[in-house]
């Protein structure tokens, strides 16, 4: 296993990171405790959840998994780097101060009762799920601060931000003298490229390492899986593979990985892999045979024409500069 710093943080993380949001609804708890196993016994140190995961049994449920997974054997919990996420309500019909957002007043409860689901007495990094634009900057860093002081909390993170977001919350940290954000997670993978626009730029510049979710295109970049209607994958589907129906994107993809002599899911996390800004990919597997072949994904180093096809391949929403020298963000620029 390869592995690298978080951000600009001092902290070292395998190029793969354990997604675990099957955990407790469509992967039972001995499975999910043998795909941490093996993750483990991989080199796999990062493992990445949410407070909300589970939440077809109810929310929480990951948490517990992972939390009864550690008190299984001493050690565990110290290998491990351990990134959960707040934003998100926590019942069907939330009361007051549990919708989904933050507060200084949510944020401690929920910040607790993760750490007493996880069964463990601090979080290495504590991400904010969704971006809320009704906080202030005061109380979000107030908040958040506090955590890191009394040692609940290492690290702080982000998901699902846009570029002006990153580096808005960025510059008030810095500017009040705390560390800020040391990682972005988005959806980013071959068929969704968005991110090279506004939000690599901004990490790249605030020393903020991208840990993409979804570096497979939820199973499409695979071509074995077939997107389920109300599933992540069908969303993919629907919004980033345009008007292909023959799927020769895919065929040519597939083709190509013949070329390099790797299968399609190796090479699709590959390429997420090398694009500098990317620090660690989160791959969620369902069981444990979909661990095989991450440790090559994370060491591979793909040649430059392969890159090059690759990028032409799948040249989608990465918008078409104005100039040819130009680049993100701007790309739009005269």
């Amino acid at each position: 296993m390869q592995y690298t710093k978080l951000g600009r943080s001092n902290m070292s993380v395998s190029k793969i990171c354990l997604g675990t949001m099957h955990f407790g609804t469509v992967t039972p708890e001995d499975e999910s405790y043998r795909i941490m196993d093996k993750a483990l016994e991989m080199g796999i140190n990062f493992f990445d959840t949410a407070n909300v995961y589970g939440r077809d049994a109810y929310c929480g449920r990951t948490e517990e998994i992972i939390g009864n997974w550690f008190q299984q054997k001493n050690g565990r919990r110290e290998q491990t780097v351990l990134a959960t996420k707040v934003y998100g309500n926590m019942m069907p019909a939330p009361p007051p101060n549990e919708e989904g957002g933050l507060s200084a007043y949510k944020v401690r409860k929920h910040a607790a009762d993760s750490l007493k689901r996880l069964q463990t007495d601090h979080i290495d990094l504590y991400q904010v799920h969704h971006i809320d634009s009704r906080i202030s900057l005061e109380e979000f860093w107030t908040t958040f601060d506090r955590l890191i002081n009394n040692g609940d909390v290492l690290y702080m993170g982000t998901s699902n931000f846009s570029g002006w977001g990153l580096a808005k919350y960025q510059m008030y940290a810095w500017q009040h003298g705390m560390m800020g954000f040391v990682s972005e997670q988005c959806q980013y993978n071959l068929l969704s490229r968005y991110p090279e626009l506004e939000v690599f730029p901004a990490a790249r510049d605030f020393g903020i390492g991208i840990i993409p979710y979804m570096p497979l295109a939820g199973g499409l970049l695979t071509g074995k899986k077939k997107a389920e209607e109300g599933s992540r994958t069908k969303q993919v589907e629907k919004e980033y593979f345009m008007d292909l129906t023959s799927n020769q994107q895919v065929q040519d993809f597939s083709t190509l990985c013949q070329e390099i002599g790797e299968t399609p899911h190796v090479v699709a996390i590959a390429w997420v892999l090398a694009n500098p800004a990317v620090t660690s990919a989160i791959v969620g597997p369902r069981t444990v045979q979909h661990l095989d072949g991450l440790d090559r994904a994370a060491a591979l180093q793909l040649a430059p024409e392969h890159m090059t096809r690759l990028n032409t391949l799948f040249n989608i929403n990465t918008g078409r500069p104005l100039r040819a020298e130009s680049e993100a963000p701007a790309a739009f620029a005269w």
